[in-house]
């Protein structure tokens, strides 16, 4: 990974139009430059690679329940906070596809196109959670997994490269979805990597060799208070600020399983990685 060859992210500017309100029915067809919606809550955000104005006229007039909030426009580097760059960690190297060194990737590499997704694995967490993967695919077979709250796709992506046979990725939000739909094309990883819509809590009662999660807190103490959670043979556990990170460890030491290791990066952002004793 030693290329210094300039690239192209995959959209030069970004128009972001934010509405208060869901969009009904069937999924908006924006035309060609339409990227997608994040949903969140009751507010819809839609990206364009170019300006949009007249379609998003039509969808208010259409949709009367919906209203506008406000407009940006921005690079694409900017709205990643970043510029998307190759990364490694241990013996996995994540590239965007559009960079030379895509071309050039072995076995271990990954395909990463985060597009307007916030999970380029530029995180400190994103880096903790590979490392503890690495920890549990040394210390024993790990043919199941789950991604719980797989964002981009990355920790599925990962879990397959280290060896997993099956993974079930699961997300609240379609658009990311959808990015990881395509993520898994990209790495030809469809016979392994299996993604779904839906609340990750609804899902915890399926065991697994392992299970992955990089999600928010709230979302995080409900997964570990089901009763699935026990079944999980080894779990990783992140996204987590200090505070959270005390209230999830005080509910691990209730339960059957033990702390393997735990990460904490500048006192902010904690990582725990563990196993069931059941």
């Amino acid at each position: 990974m030693t290329s210094t060859i300039d690239y192209q992210p995959p959209y030069k500017e970004l128009y972001i139009y934010y509405l208060k309100g869901r969009i009904a029915g069937p999924a908006f067809a924006g035309g060609e430059a339409y990227i997608g919606n994040w949903e969140e809550a009751e507010d819809s955000f839609l990206f364009f690679k170019q300006p949009a104005d007249a379609q998003i006229s039509a969808l208010l007039q259409g949709q009367p329940h919906l209203s506008l909030q406000d407009n940006y426009q921005m690079s694409y580097e900017e709205w990643q906070g970043h510029a998307v760059a190759p990364f490694g960690v241990g013996r996995l190297q994540v590239v965007p596809p559009w960079h030379p060194d895509a071309a050039v990737l072995d076995e271990n590499g990954i395909l990463l196109d985060p597009g307007v997704v916030f999970g380029t694995g530029s995180h400190p967490t994103t880096h903790d959670c590979l490392t503890a993967m690495h920890h549990a695919f040394d210390a024993g077979p790990v043919r199941d997994v789950l991604d719980l709250g797989t964002g981009t796709g990355l920790l599925a992506l990962a879990a397959v490269r280290l060896g997993a046979q099956r993974v079930l990725a699961f997300d609240l939000n379609r658009l990311a979805v959808e990015t990881t739909r395509r993520n898994v094309a990209l790495n030809a990883m469809a016979g392994h990597v299996l993604v779904v819509q839906g609340n990750a809590a609804n899902f915890m009662d399926i065991a697994a060799d392992l299970m992955v999660s990089n999600i928010h807190f709230e979302v995080m103490r409900h997964l570990v208070s089901a009763q699935g959670f026990i079944r999980q043979k080894q779990f990783v556990l992140s996204g987590l600020l200090r505070t959270q990170a005390r209230d999830i460890e005080y509910q691990l030491h209730r339960l059957p399983v033990d702390i393997v290791h735990k990460w904490e990066r500048d006192g902010t952002w904690f990582t725990f990685y563990g196993r069931s004793r059941v």
